[in-house]
């Protein structure tokens, strides 16, 4: 039914207990950059966060002030919608073990409280392979969930593959895919976006940037694969301003390639996993994004930054803190992963 290679299958264990270094870490670049001199007098700030899960988290999680303090300067969140929004999940057991993913409507709604992002500044892709965890009905009782809470949707089928969104001044076209899928083609056919070639995208909407919104990569690896960052250049030979990834569960690396910005992976938001997950797993990240609205540089990107925090156990929950709050071993081994991701890069 699902996708993947064999090989990823097999690997997948080992490397959710250790994820991996190994890989290609040449060519990225820092974790923060400015990309226009001078600074633009009108920006947008747009804020990418992970996956966004209920698995590890039976209530609504915590959050350090100032984590939600910087999700609320942004005009505009985007994460990925991991679990479906379902009130009673029709693959019970699975669900129960966390290998079926779902969230109730209540729970997504404490969830966004908690963390201090508004519903009308959020939008959540549902190009995922876990979007048909609860089946078909599971999938449109979803829609209908983000739909009741005011929250916008991209990734599926119905809307096309480039939505056209409008953010303060500037309309963005976001093109949210997954190249993965855990239940069958059928299924996925007509309902789940897994259009990744912008050769195949409809021309001539008029947008000021064109952000893609990924679900590839293999997970649990910091580095990403040779296959993803050749399709990261071909998106960007073909006109996306803006990735942000999601799939690894841990954070990836930041490229640049040319004019266009590319966040591999952002990790999780909340744990997709399970309630106890190895450490490396626990580092997230939130990408910020400043983009131009003056008018000789419209739509292009200023400034960015990846603010890594880390995902606690909390009794049934979790808790999101920035890492530089974090103490002991723990800080240190955090602090020496995030920096072999990110390094110190010119």
């Amino acid at each position: 039914m699902s996708n993947y290679p064999l090989s990823y299958k097999l690997s997948w264990l080992p490397r959710f207990l250790k994820p991996t270094l190994g890989g290609d870490a040449r060519g990225f670049a820092p974790a923060a950059g400015t990309m226009i001199e001078p600074p633009p007098g009108r920006t947008v700030r747009l804020a990418f966060v992970g996956d966004i899960s209920a698995v590890a988290n039976r209530s609504a999680p915590q959050c350090d002030p100032a984590i939600a303090t910087l999700l609320g300067s942004a005009d505009l969140v985007v994460g990925n919608c991991e679990s479906p929004v379902v009130e009673r999940p029709s693959a019970a057991m699975g669900t129960k073990l966390g290998t079926r993913h779902a969230m109730t409507e209540r729970f997504l709604a404490e969830t966004l409280a908690a963390v201090g992002i508004s519903r009308e500044k959020l939008v959540l892709s549902l190009a995922n392979n876990h979007v048909l965890d609860q089946g078909v009905e599971g999938f449109d009782e979803t829609v209908a969930a983000l739909n009741r809470l005011g929250i916008r949707s991209i990734g599926t089928a119905a809307a096309g593959p480039v939505e056209r969104l409008s953010v303060g001044p500037l309309t963005i076209g976001f093109a949210a895919f997954t190249l993965w899928r855990n239940a069958g083609a059928a299924a996925y056919a007509g309902r789940v976006s897994m259009q990744g070639d912008p050769a195949r995208w409809p021309r001539g909407a008029a947008v000021d940037l064109t952000c893609a919104v990924p679900h590839w990569d293999w997970e649990f690896r910091h580095f990403p694969q040779a296959a993803t960052r050749a399709l990261a250049r071909h998106l960007a030979a073909q006109g996306v301003g803006l990735i942000a990834g999601h799939h690894a569960h841990v954070v990836q690396p930041v490229e640049r390639i040319g004019k266009a910005l590319v966040a591999y992976g952002l990790g999780d938001f909340l744990g997709t996993a399970f309630a106890r997950q190895p450490w490396p797993g626990r580092i997230g990240g939130i990408l910020t994004v400043d983009i131009s609205a003056d008018a000789g540089t419209r739509g292009a990107i200023a400034a960015y930054r990846l603010h890594p925090f880390m995902r606690l156990r909390a009794g049934d929950h979790e808790r999101l803190v920035p890492i530089e709050t974090l103490e002991g071993a723990l800080r240190q081994n955090v602090t020496d992963r995030f920096v072999a991701v990110f390094g110190n890069r010119d």
